[in-house]
């Protein structure tokens, strides 16, 4: 078997259908995904034959030939046993690749799980064999580049759909946190029931992000540098601190106005040539950068950044010992009356 690169949500499929490999490896940065797989593969031993069909050993721990030694066993009364090597990314390099023989000719009856959690999987010899024989997982840790398609993807795989704002804040909210992105998706699954959209109405019912009071529609307003929008919002935030940390909203701007830098000095600003620079995958996402540069030169963009990652410095105590939101307040405003008055 052929190892092809494969998706988390593939991925689960395939295991809840029973079609299994006989050895796989999951690596990667992200460890939201791999324990959710190893979960699932523990899954596959019904709960009352796990005591003599289950096993879950520690790479660091285990010598490799007792490993192998485990997985050359017949289940017992089963037609299967799943082992699970865990801390694989503790190991030493030369221990883990000593299972490549075991890979190599991997017995039928057992699913082999080596699991390298937030490190690259190691063991020139035992990757080269699994490529031939199962399948290798890399878990990604999100990006900002990739968090929408991801948080798209989880909401048609939970059976839901959902409105681009309702998209953005979630985004926005819940950051690159996976773990938090699917607790709260699986939740509004939950409560809304499949088919049913994913409005901005129900993530402030349910999550509790305010629909009009958040880091989507403050990025708007700065867009269009409506002021009385931009400190309403930044006073919501004041009076409710904990759903609103300052540091994140800064983060918020700060991606905004990173983007709006590079669509200010692309030399092609035609519609598609701005999407394909920013990886956009709707041109309503355009909009609030099409606002922007009609509100914004390119010095005025710099001086905005240079005074965000001042912000951040301050945030952190060095400088400054006014609370997070004056300092948010007075970054409001030079935003929002930036002159662009720079020097090279």
């Amino acid at each position: 078997m052929a190892s092809a690169a494969v998706t988390f949500t593939d991925l689960k499929k395939s295991i809840s259908r029973g079609e299994l490999a006989p050895v796989y490896i999951l690596h990667g940065e992200e460890g939201y995904y791999i324990d959710e797989l190893a979960k699932q593969f523990e899954s596959l031993v019904p709960a009352d034959e796990r005591d003599f069909n289950l096993y879950t050993l520690y790479a660091p721990e285990t010598e490799p030939e007792l490993i192998a030694t485990t997985c050359r066993r017949f289940p017992i009364m089963a037609d299967r046993q799943v082992v699970i090597v865990k801390e694989a990314q503790a190991a030493r390099a030369d221990q883990i690749n000593k299972l490549h023989h075991y890979v190599a000719s991997p017995t039928p009856s057992t699913v082999l799980v080596i699991c390298f959690r937030g490190a690259v999987a190691k063991g020139k010899d035992l990757l080269a064999q699994a490529r031939k024989t199962g399948i290798i997982f890399e878990s990604k840790k999100l990006t900002d580049k990739n968090i929408d398609s991801t948080v798209a993807g989880i909401i048609k795989d939970l059976g839901l759909t959902v409105e681009e704002k309702g998209l953005n804040m979630l985004r926005d909210y819940i950051g690159l946190d996976v773990a938090k992105m699917y607790n709260e998706l699986t939740k509004l699954s939950m409560i809304l029931g499949k088919g049913a959209m994913v409005t901005p109405e129900s993530i402030e019912q349910n999550i509790g992000i305010s629909k009009d009071y958040n880091n989507f529609e403050l990025v708007d307003a700065i867009a269009s540098r409506n002021a009385l929008k931009v400190y309403t919002i930044i006073n919501y935030f004041r009076a409710n601190p904990k759903k609103n940390p300052a540091i994140l909203t800064a983060s918020a701007v700060f991606a905004y106005f990173s983007s709006l830098l590079m669509c200010q000095f692309s030399r092609d600003k035609s519609p598609g040539a701005l999407m394909a620079l920013l990886d956009l995958k709707w041109q309503v996402q355009l909009r609030r950068f099409e606002v922007g540069m009609r509100n914004y030169n390119a010095y005025q963009t710099i001086e905005i950044i240079s005074a965000l990652r001042d912000f951040d410095v301050k945030c952190k105590g060095i400088g400054s010992r006014q609370s997070e939101f004056d300092l948010l307040h007075q970054l409001m405003h030079h935003i929002l009356t930036a002159p662009g008055n720079i020097t090279f």
